[in-house]
This record gives structure tokens, C-alpha cells and sequence, in this order.
């Protein structure tokens, strides 16, 4: 990479949790009800959001369009999952702003393989083997049998940031993702250890429709945290405000 393309980048980047989804809904219930499986209407690429997630992307758009039009994202990228575009597509078309929601697989969520659509009872119950094995090595670095592992993900995001240098001077970047993705992000920016991370994953939950914002004036260089997981544009306007976690046992057995 030339020392041109090091010095000309993204002056902001703001990471966006999607809303409320169906899933979500669906994996809290099980949990409650102490079920093996989780009970959601389609595959996870395909699940969208709840009535409470519309109106949190709805809110999101409110919020959004309150920014100084010289401060509005010029980019914004979702995952391709459902509940993370049409959180974008909803908050774009809301907010009022002339920009087009490109989607790019790289952010999409974390894939479980066989352990999809399981509770961690159901895993401990049909792959006591692997929930063994999870508990080993922990969550960064587990891999379930035709998925990923934290790990795996940040290589994808890896790639996704680098392009970030590539924009030209001066542009502000929105990404719609998941929880996973936010949190692995901080990550990467911030240069964490698995430990770091691992600790901010057991004591946070990364709130659906919230707002984490970096900054960089020069465009180069490191990013600077300017705020994490923010929802105060939801209560504002009245919004429930969801917290859907994952697995709060992340750290590996010593």
C-alpha cells in the first residue's frame, strides 16, 4: 500500500447494531421456556425484524436525520442478512439521506454451524462433545463444526476496515451489523487481547438499533472511540429499548 492511500481515508466510522429481530425474540423465549431448539420462521440470512425493531430502525432514521448534512454518512453498508438491511433501509429512507445502502457479506453475523438454532441447553444436550470442546477453548477460538469462530470473523472485518483507506479524504461511513461484529471491531481497532475482548463480551450486551462511533479527523492513522452502544435516540423518542445477548460464558475453562 502506497504512503498516498495510507494518508487518504474514512474520517468517521459509525457501527450500527440492526433492531430487534425475530430471532431474537425467538432465542429469548427459548431460553425462558428452557428449550433444546429455537424456534425461528427461517434461516438466520433470512430473518427479519420484529414490530419492536421496526419501530427501533424507525427511531434510528429520526435520529439520523438531525445530523448537519455535511456530517451525514456518504457511505452505508449493510450486512446482508434481512434484519440488518432493512434496519439500514429503514433508517436511510427515514432519515432523508440521498445515499444508496450497498450490503457486503463480510459483515455478516457469526456462523454457528451445526450448533445453529440451538439454546445452550440444546447443545449440551445434543453436542455434548462440542460444548465441551467450547467451553476448552473458549469463544474466540472455537469453531463449531461448519461455522466460525470469533476468530474467523475478524478476518473478514479485517479486510472490510483496510478498504476504509481507500475511500478518499474526507468520507463517514455507517456499517448495519450484528453484536458480534461491533464488538469484534473494537477489537481490531483497538488493538485488544483475546482476553480483552472476551471480558467486554461477559459484561456487555451490544443493545439492537445502538449507535458505536469512531473518529479519525486526519483520515489516517489510529481511530478513537468517540462513543459505544448508545441508545439514548430510543428512549428519547419513547422506543423500547431491547437487549438480546449472546452467550454470556465466553472466556476459556483454566
Amino acid at each position: 500500500m502506497t504512503q498516498a492511500v495510507r494518508e487518504a481515508g474514512a474520517v468517521e466510522l459509525i457501527l450500527v447494531r440492526h433492531g430487534e429481530s425475530h430471532g431474537n425474540v425467538a432465542a429469548t423465549l427459548a431460553d425462558q421456556a428452557g428449550a433444546d431448539i429455537i424456534e425461528v420462521p427461517a434461516r438466520d440470512a433470512d430473518v427479519g425484524l420484529s414490530a419492536t425493531g421496526q419501530d427501533q430502525a424507525l427511531a434510528l432514521g429520526r435520529a439520523l436525520s438531525g445530523v448537519a448534512e455535511e456530517l451525514r454518512a456518504d457511505a452505508v453498508v449493510s450486512s446482508p442478512y434481512v434484519r440488518a438491511r432493512q434496519t439500514a433501509e429503514i433508517a436511510v429512507e427515514t432519515a432523508g439521506w440521498p445515499v444508496k445502502v450497498r450490503t457486503d457479506e463480510r459483515l455478516r453475523d457469526r456462523e454457528l454451524g451445526v450448533l445453529d438454532m440451538l439454546t445452550r441447553r440444546g447443545v449440551d444436550r445434543w453436542h455434548p462433545d462440542e460444548a465441551e470442546r467450547r467451553l476448552w477453548l473458549g469463544k474466540f477460538y472455537y469453531r463449531p463444526p461448519g461455522g466460525e469462530s470469533w476468530a474467523d470473523v475478524v478476518l473478514r472485518l479485517r479486510s472490510v476496515l483496510g478498504e476504509l483507506n481507500n475511500l478518499g479524504s474526507g468520507h463517514r461511513v455507517m456499517l448495519v451489523c450484528h453484536d458480534a461484529v461491533v464488538l469484534l471491531v473494537r477489537y481490531i481497532l483497538e488493538g485488544m487481547s483475546e482476553a480483552e475482548i472476551l471480558d467486554l463480551a461477559a459484561g456487555t450486551s451490544v443493545l439492537n438499533a445502538s449507535i458505536t462511533r469512531y473518529v479519525r479527523p486526519a483520515g489516517q492513522g489510529p481511530w478513537t472511540l468517540e462513543s459505544f452502544n448508545v441508545a439514548d435516540h430510543l428512549t428519547a423518542q419513547g422506543v423500547e429499548v431491547t437487549e438480546h445477548a449472546g452467550d454470556a460464558s465466553v472466556h476459556p475453562r483454566r
